[in-house]
């Protein structure tokens, strides 16, 4: 039986982890390794995870293949099932878990597109289209699994039973940690700068509508979006949902070659040119020029953040939550849970101080619980200058894992344990009836996945995509 120390580490609410894989390219000939249902497993799907427990953990246990071969099965399981139930995802949902990881990919390349195609070997578009099958069979995976587990809920006196049953020397030992929020504000552009850059951007317009220069040409000499303007400013295919409305709007109302007038984004000042649709899909350019932040915007800034903390602690007149929607910024991930910082690790709201980022861990040393910094600088991976104020919200000392102090964690864990073991029966009672081939040389060294083993189901009549 899993101890509690296992799952307050793992906070794993499933058996079924799905391990991302950038950028793995399947050999030309591959093995098959096992068959779900309609579904396979190819024997590239096992190294290219194998790869990334390494990179992820150093040392891996002797019997990895196997381990990872189970967990690959009980999600085709779950894959199969979906088709059967017709679960229905839309295409916006894929695309934007698209882009979302592809934006991932590129921050961590400062937003480098020859990095990011030097290192894959692909561009982004075509990586984009590779990342489409297996992000549609990821959230179809997770979305039969919720369905699964939707039901299941978990009592007080279960909570204490399963605490009460690990032995008191297993129970585990937390280090100090805090709970956090924060209010992110950007500066905002003064206007001297956004005339500057539209003047300017007007000027780019008529060197291509009248000095008849050409678009890529141009937009790889003035454009402030970098990753675009070294194609030209190509944007490649794209369908709607990819992205703002503000861009969307006049990019969808163009016809093939025509070129917009400027109009403004979050971004700055654009003009965009549409080359190719196909239906809801769009090939485009542009040309941006973003204002420039001068000291005086990021000054102001700091005025006002200033004088949000003042009004909070001293003057009363706002709490900390209507701060955070009267002058956070949307896009934050704590801006929808009132300000409060959720740890990416855990994917709760405690930080071991060794988890802080250095510049927040010596602000957090000097505030008493429920004090408020003062703002402190920032830049995103984009390189905006941003500024936040944060708030103790608790800070606790280090201790041994006890319901009074950490009944939410305690109960979290309780429930991650009777998901797992009711989706683990699920996934027994379905074996029975599921169509499953193994490669031999994994049945005669996996004992693990000897439940798998089923001879007398007929293999399915039609292979689905």
């Amino acid at each position: 039986m899993t101890t509690l120390n296992t799952f307050l580490i793992t906070c794993c609410l499933s058996v079924l982890c799905l391990l991302p894989g950038y950028g793995q390219e399947r050999r030309l000939i591959d093995e098959v390794t096992g068959t779900v249902g309609a579904e396979i497993i190819l024997r590239s799907d096992i190294e290219s995870q194998l790869a990334y427990m390494q990179a992820q953990r150093g040392s891996i246990p002797p019997n990895a293949r196997c381990l990872i071969l189970d967990n690959l099965l009980g999600q085709n399981l779950l894959l199969h099932q979906a088709r059967i139930d017709s679960i229905v995802i839309s295409d916006d949902e894929v695309e934007a878990q698209i882009s979302a990881r592809v934006d991932r990919i590129l921050a961590l390349m400062n937003n480098d597109y020859q990095q990011f195609e030097d290192y894959y070997g692909k561009t982004v578009s075509e990586i984009r289209g590779e990342f489409r099958e297996p992000i549609q069979n990821q959230i179809l995976i997770e979305r039969m699994q919720n369905q699964v587990l939707s039901a299941i809920t978990i009592t007080p006196e279960e909570v204490r039973t399963f605490f009460n049953r690990v032995p008191k020397d297993s129970l585990p030992y937390f280090n100090s940690e805090v709970e956090l929020a924060e209010i992110v504000y950007y500066p905002k552009v003064n206007e001297t700068q956004k005339q500057q850059a539209y003047v300017q951007l007007s000027q780019i317009r008529k060197m291509i509508t009248e000095d008849q220069r050409d678009f890529a040409e141009v937009a790889s000499e003035y454009s402030d979006d970098l990753g675009s303007a070294r194609l030209g400013g190509d944007l490649g295919w794209q369908k709607r949902g990819t992205f703002v409305p503000e861009f969307e709007s006049v990019a969808y109302n163009l016809e093939p070659g025509e070129m917009s007038d400027i109009f403004e984004s979050p971004f700055g000042y654009h003009f965009v040119q549409l080359l190719e649709r196909r239906g809801n899909l769009l090939h485009t350019r542009h040309i941006l020029i973003a204002p420039k932040i001068e000291q005086a915007d990021l000054d102001l800034a700091v005025h006002v953040l200033d004088s949000v903390r003042m009004a909070i602690t001293r003057d009363s007149t706002m709490t900390f939550e209507e701060a955070v929607k009267n002058f956070g910024d949307e896009n934050s991930t704590s801006y929808n849970n009132g300000g409060r910082m959720l740890n990416p690790k855990s994917g709760n709201t405690f930080f071991e101080i060794g988890d802080l980022d250095h510049r927040l861990f010596f602000v957090i040393d000097t505030l008493q619980e429920n004090q408020i910094s003062s703002p402190i600088a920032y830049q995103d991976p984009t390189g905006k200058v941003y500024y936040q104020l944060v708030k103790l919200l608790s800070r606790s000392r280090p201790h041994k894992a006890s319901l009074k102090t950490d009944y939410s964690r305690i109960r979290e864990a309780a429930l991650a344990e009777k998901k797992n073991e009711y989706l683990d029966e699920w996934i027994q009672d379905h074996i029975a009836n599921t169509y499953i081939e193994i490669d031999p040389s994994f049945q005669k060294t996996c004992p693990n996945i000897d439940r798998w083993i089923q001879p007398n189901i007929d293999a399915p009549s039609t292979i689905k995509p």
